[in-house]
């Protein structure tokens, strides 16, 4: 048995893992991080476009990317390291009364969190994206401080800033079981050890509700699948990232944004979704993608696809992460369910569970946190998922 006792013993290096090892251990926590595949954010990470927003509709959400969104800007002045991240805003352009009515009913909420969003005229959407779609425009909805980044290089920078603290990476190996003496964590035990711990957070994506049966937790989350993929590098066309909310054959939305190289990467959300965790591409996806794409903002018509890709969102039935500490096994933490979200969602979910482990108490604001746990009415599903 491995004589060492660590204070966490996180299971999953993605996007809620490797930044929790890094926060823990500069909060003085003795810290490992195992995953069974071979190297950081090669799960859902791995199949991440790269938006960065706090423009929710959730409280909670909208709190956690603000720090999130934070500490990405602050990256490479702080840290020395380039992660892609360019601070574009995120529009959502409107044609119709009901996406109006939705946007504009959400304003409170946001401008109450913090969030820096209003309406705008059609005029200032036409001055973002140039050549937009004039026809039926009514306006939308701007948030200047969301942005954009890489996703491969965030967790491989997120990781060797967690290694240079001192956090260690065992990959390539599978948890088993979690080890539960007297209602608490005692040990994780994988296919190569037992690691004694004090504390264990289940940030394991879409196999969290594995992870989560290890200690009498039921998780509802389950996977469903999204295409993505990325063109040749164009001259800068537009800055924001443009969600476009009409939905259309055989897709509910469509979002994507240029990135900092010139490169469009773009995605879509599939009506009706591909449950599973099936990643293999689909013929439908690009034609679908590039006509709804093309309607709205036709200059985009004739530049080349460079590759596409399918990964899993980990969906939750209301669209929002659940966190908490397993009643049957204390210390075992879980911060599962991110649907798509995990890399806006990380870093400041992390400071959150690091919190929570050092102090008893999160950073986000008691009664906004309480909204993603476990026992809440996953009926009142968010309006802006």
């Amino acid at each position: 048995m491995n004589q060492k006792t660590f204070d966490l013993v996180i299971i999953g290096a993605g996007s809620v893992g490797v930044p929790a090892a890094l926060y823990a251990r500069r909060a003085g926590l003795s810290v490992l991080v195992l995953d069974r595949l071979a190297s950081p954010g090669q799960g859902e990470n791995k199949s991440a476009i790269g938006g960065i927003r706090a423009t929710h509709s959730d409280p909670a959400k909208i709190s956690i990317c603000l720090r999130s969104l934070k500490i990405f800007r602050e990256w490479q002045s702080q840290e020395g390291e380039d992660i892609g991240w360019r601070q574009g805003g995120y529009l959502f352009p409107v044609y119709r009364e009901a996406d109006e009515k939705t946007l504009r009913g959400l304003l409170e909420t946001q401008h109450r969190q913090g969030l820096d969003i209003d309406w705008v005229a059609p005029e200032k959407v036409a001055s973002l994206v140039p050549g937009i779609r004039i026809e039926g425009l009514r306006g939308g909805t701007f948030s200047p401080e969301d942005g954009n980044l890489s996703p491969l290089m965030a967790c491989s920078s997120f990781h060797a800033a967690a290694v240079r603290a001192g956090a260690e990476f065992r990959f390539r190996e599978t948890v088993r079981s979690i080890k539960v003496e007297k209602g608490r964590v005692q040990a994780v035990v994988t296919d190569q050890g037992v690691y004694p711990c004090k504390h264990a957070l289940n940030a394991a994506g879409s196999a969290a509700p594995e992870v989560g049966r290890m200690v009498g937790l039921d998780l509802p989350v389950r996977p469903d699948s999204h295409e993505a993929g990325i063109t040749e590098p164009v001259a800068r066309l537009f800055d924001p990232m443009i969600v476009d909310l009409r939905p259309t054959p055989g897709a509910k939305n469509c979002y994507y944004y240029q990135n900092s190289i010139g490169r469009i990467v773009f995605c879509l959300t599939p009506e009706p979704i591909y449950p599973g965790t099936d990643r293999r591409s689909h013929s439908s996806f690009l034609p679908i993608v590039s006509r709804k794409m093309a309607d709205l903002l036709p200059r985009l018509a004739g530049i080349r696809v460079r590759r596409v890709w399918r990964g899993c969102y980990p969906q939750t039935p209301d669209g929002s992460p659940i966190t908490g500490e397993a009643p049957q096994a204390k210390g075992c933490l879980y911060a599962v369910g991110m649907c798509g979200q995990g890399l806006m969602l990380g870093p400041g979910l992390a400071e959150d569970l690091v919190s929570l482990i050092t102090k008893g108490r999160p950073v986000t604001e008691e009664d906004a946190w309480a909204s993603l746990r476990l026992d809440r009415d996953f009926g009142k599903v968010e309006a802006l998922k």
